[in-house]
């Protein structure tokens, strides 16, 4: 069976390295293509500092766990070839994430804050929440303390679909940092009478890595589109 040639942004970050792991004995995907600014190995068959096009145009599809300024300056790059992208990067501005939008007219793409399976499932269930749009939310979140973003991408984007479910503003989210904890998003409804919570909390880092592989295994069907995670469960 050929496999699937994963070409990955950020292959030497947390996230690249967590994915490199999932990989291994991978019937489907090949971790082909490593690119970081890190001049290092990435553990990937190809490791590279600079895109270039022989190597590009091998990739199946990508993944991406970087930083903005270092997703914008490999788009143009990866582009060109029209194969599927799934990113993970989060912090980008408006007109960031519209450049990556813009690559839907000719592949899938597909971008989420979280790559968890009980994340997307808390994003449907929120939905619910319409049914006591009167009680005050909060959403809360805690990551270990060297995540840069803050409140994290996960926490804005349940912050955005719990305000159009409800329909008012709320209050920004409150967030924690400490320790090595992976992940802790928890949506509060108060009532006057009564609380409801919801949690979700990763155990582990390669939680988001397998959910990743999982999104890249169905992209790969997909027609071109902008896809977020949750399109996916379908």
């Amino acid at each position: 069976m050929k496999k699937n040639k994963v070409g990955m942004l950020g292959a030497s970050g947390r996230m690249g390295q967590e994915i490199l792991l999932c990989l291994e004995g991978q019937t489907k995907f090949e971790a082909f293509l490593g690119w970081s600014n890190q001049k290092e190995e990435t553990g990937y068959k190809h490791s590279v500092t600079k895109l270039e096009p022989d190597l590009v145009d091998k990739v199946d599809i990508w993944l991406d766990f970087s930083t903005p300024e270092a997703l914008m300056s490999a788009l143009p790059k990866i582009g060109r070839s029209k194969k599927p992208i799934i990113s993970g990067t989060t912090g980008m501005s408006e007109i960031q994430m519209k450049k990556l939008n813009s690559l839907s007219t000719s592949a899938p793409v597909m971008w989420s804050s979280n790559m968890s399976l009980g994340i997307a499932v808390l994003m449907k269930t929120i939905e619910n929440l319409n049914l006591i749009s009167h009680f005050d939310f909060q959403i809360e979140e805690t990551h270990h303390k060297l995540k840069k973003d803050r409140p994290s991408g996960t926490a804005l984007s349940l912050q955005k679909k719990l305000q159009k479910v409800v329909k008012k503003n709320l209050p920004p989210a409150v967030s924690m940092r400490g320790g090595g904890v992976v992940g802790v998003h928890k949506i509060w409804a108060y009532g006057t009478e009564e609380t409801l919570c919801f949690e979700h909390t990763a155990l582990q880092r390669q939680v988001f890595a397998r959910g990743a592989i999982w999104a890249a295994e169905r992209l790969l069907k997909k027609q071109n589109g902008f896809y977020v995670f949750g399109d996916l469960l379908k």
